[in-house]
């Protein structure tokens, strides 16, 4: 799969909204930029050096600049699309990215289009592609690599009080229904507790391993007060913090 993210700019050309009729054919020899796409409605496939690539609802894609291919209208839609040059991207074929979420794609790509039409900065232009950009790469990565993803922003900010699903939610670009889904599917919990079991975990680790006050381990285990974290630990191992350091201290010889 390619990434997007990484991609540098040199050129966004105004987008546009192609409508494209059933049965419509389309033929280029030689593409003069690259092209992102999204399918608001209809159908249409696209052939390139005898493979074929469809564009219906709920996918981007991309054209390669100098490509040759042939489109065929499968059903009458709307195609949002923004023409762009870039360097360091070395593709050679049309890439289809699946969306999770591709109504918020498209919603980016009209607040792309108002930038141009309301004649904003370039680089307000060019955060905003660069941001789609990023998105459509996040938005098709498969749900075990994108679960990896999420669990590792948990664990760099389990010291955070704020942590919130809504927080996890905005940054793996995902509505927080689907982020408890994933949770739910893949480790049977709700983020909510798969925080505060990591906290405990943590909480536990620090504990017996260090010389941390009890104090400064609720601080670094996202608790919002020192009474928070002893009740939940209590409740969680049945111990307060200091009977558990003192159960299971380990003492080095």
């Amino acid at each position: 799969m390619y990434d997007l993210r990484n991609v540098i700019v040199t050129k966004i050309l105004p987008p546009q909204v192609v409508y494209s009729k059933k049965s419509r054919i389309y033929k280029t020899s030689c593409r003069a930029t690259y092209g992102l796409t999204f399918c608001q409605s209809g159908q249409i496939t696209y052939t390139m050096n005898g493979k074929k690539y469809v564009s219906r609802p709920g996918t981007a894609i991309l054209l390669p600049q100098g490509g040759a291919y042939r489109l065929f209208g499968d059903a009458t839609g709307w195609f949002p699309l923004i023409n762009f040059e870039c360097t360091n991207l070395k593709c050679d074929e049309i890439i289809v990215f699946h969306l999770q979420h591709p109504q918020s794609c498209i919603k980016d790509f009209e607040a792309l289009n108002n930038l141009f039409v309301n004649g904003r900065s370039p680089l307000k232009i060019y955060s905003a592609f660069y941001d789609l950009l990023d998105k459509v790469s996040y938005e098709s990565i498969p749900q075990s690599k994108r679960m990896s993803s999420i669990i590792q922003y948990i664990e760099d900010h389990i010291s955070s009080p704020g942590l919130s699903n809504s927080e996890i939610a905005a940054q793996a670009y995902i509505s927080e229904v689907y982020l408890r889904k994933l949770f739910d599917t893949f480790y049977d919990t709700s983020p909510k507790q798969y925080i505060l079991n990591m906290r405990i975990q943590k909480a536990k680790h620090l504990l017996t391993n260090t010389e941390y006050t009890v104090t400064a381990i609720s601080e670094q285990c996202g608790f919002s007060s020192l009474y928070h974290f002893c009740r939940i630990f209590r409740n969680k191992t049945g111990l307060s913090p200091t009977e558990y350091a003192t159960a299971n201290r380990i003492y080095e010889i």
